[in-house]
């Protein structure tokens, strides 16, 4: 899996473009800059943005190629981000010390998706925000980006089974028109969350 992510990344071109997603970027306006994470950064135009608005920004990913343009974009914007080289095995913060965590298209097979997603609560303070959005189980119609494998895909009750030690969530299940480079370009169904520890 990383020699794949590590070839589609192997290019001077952002594959999913240098703009931020724009569900997280509407969101992550509403909250006073903190700490921030990121899992599955891949080239890191999420990154850029949240620490070009102060966030102390954390990001991780197994992918060597996806970390050196994302650290070269960082370059470019003269911020800071804090990223790591590992998978979500390999994670670990300390406890209740991230104000805020984003799953932006952090897909994962559904025997370790819940494992994962419960991981990252532990390292969400009490009253921290989780920020996801991600293509839905209907995305196996749409020819727009996203794996192929409906087993990597997200339903509505996945995400509440996953996260139901939040004090509260709302999640929605919506057809939008993406615009994230070449490899998110399209109508698509999605999922969006935003939750609070």
């Amino acid at each position: 899996m990383r020699e794949l992510w590590n070839a589609r990344y192997n290019s001077e071109e952002y594959v999913y473009g240098v703009s931020p997603n724009l569900f997280f970027e509407s969101q992550l306006l509403n909250y006073k800059p903190g700490n921030l994470l990121l899992p599955a950064e891949g080239e890191g135009r999420n990154a850029v943005f949240a620490a070009s608005l102060s966030w102390k920004v954390y990001a991780f990913d197994f992918s060597e190629e996806a970390r050196r343009k994302a650290l070269k974009l960082a370059n470019k914007n003269k911020v800071l981000i804090n990223y790591a080289l590992c998978s979500f095995d390999d994670i670990e913060y300390d406890e209740a010390f991230f104000d805020c965590i984003a799953l932006i298209y952090a897909h994962q097979p559904s025997e370790k998706r819940k494992i994962y997603h419960q991981k990252l609560l532990k390292y969400l303070k009490p009253g921290g925000t989780i920020i996801l959005e991600a293509f839905s189980k209907k995305q196996v119609n749409f020819d727009t980006g996203g794996p192929k494998n409906i087993d990597m895909l997200f339903s509505l009750s996945d995400l509440e089974c996953d996260f139901n030690e939040l004090s509260s969530y709302d999640i929605k299940e919506e057809r939008i028109f993406l615009e994230e480079g070449l490899s998110h370009t399209g109508m698509a169904s999605i999922v969006r969350m935003i939750g609070t520890k």
